[in-house]
């Protein structure tokens, strides 16, 4: 998740709170999350340079309409900026934060495949080991990070994936002087 979406999501979450909305508001994201994880048409509107922020706004509007207003408001911050591609990431990192002002805590994995229940309780188990406490453990596919996987646990992320390794690959290459 990337710093940006964090503070979006620390941003909402304190008006949410703010306003004793903070429930109405944590069901919104779930619902984004679930939403734009399921529709590719989605995804691509929201990252389509082509489309419009007139067209976003509207279309966000009317598949999230029974969303609270700050939501709401979120789609108009989140398109004047144009960072509306990172609706997603907002939406997950406010579940986050949102579990951890409630003393729990979510580990999102990402991998390319479904995890197994063994793997899922392995992961519970070290993520219990590596932070001290309980997690919920919220299960990603994402065919794009090739193999490996990727673990998020609040604002840590740890990236053993096949494509964090390439890209790591790639920028020490890119780095390197050559010396003829």
């Amino acid at each position: 998740m990337s710093r940006a979406a964090v503070r979006y999501a620390k941003a909402i979450l304190d008006l949410a709170k703010q306003q004793n909305v903070s429930d109405a508001v944590f069901a919104d994201m779930q619902t984004i999350k679930e939403t734009v994880a399921e529709s590719k048409d989605l995804r691509d509107m929201l990252e389509s340079p082509l489309v419009k922020p007139e067209i976003k706004k509207s279309a966000l509007k009317a598949v999230f309409a029974k969303s609270n207003t700050i939501t709401q408001g979120l789609f108009d911050v989140l398109i004047d900026n144009k960072r509306v591609q990172k609706l997603a990431d907002v939406a997950l990192s406010f579940i986050a934060l949102y579990e951890q002002d409630k003393g729990s805590q979510v580990a999102v994995v990402t991998t390319a495949v479904p995890l197994t229940e063994a793997l899922e309780k392995e992961t519970l188990a070290k993520v219990k080991e590596l932070t001290g406490k309980d997690a919920a453990l919220e299960s990603i596919v994402d065919e794009t990070i090739i193999g490996g996987f990727v673990l998020r646990i609040g604002d840590l992320e740890y990236n053993a994936s096949v494509a964090g390794q390439l890209a790591g690959l790639k920028r020490s290459f890119n780095d390197t002087s050559y010396v003829e």
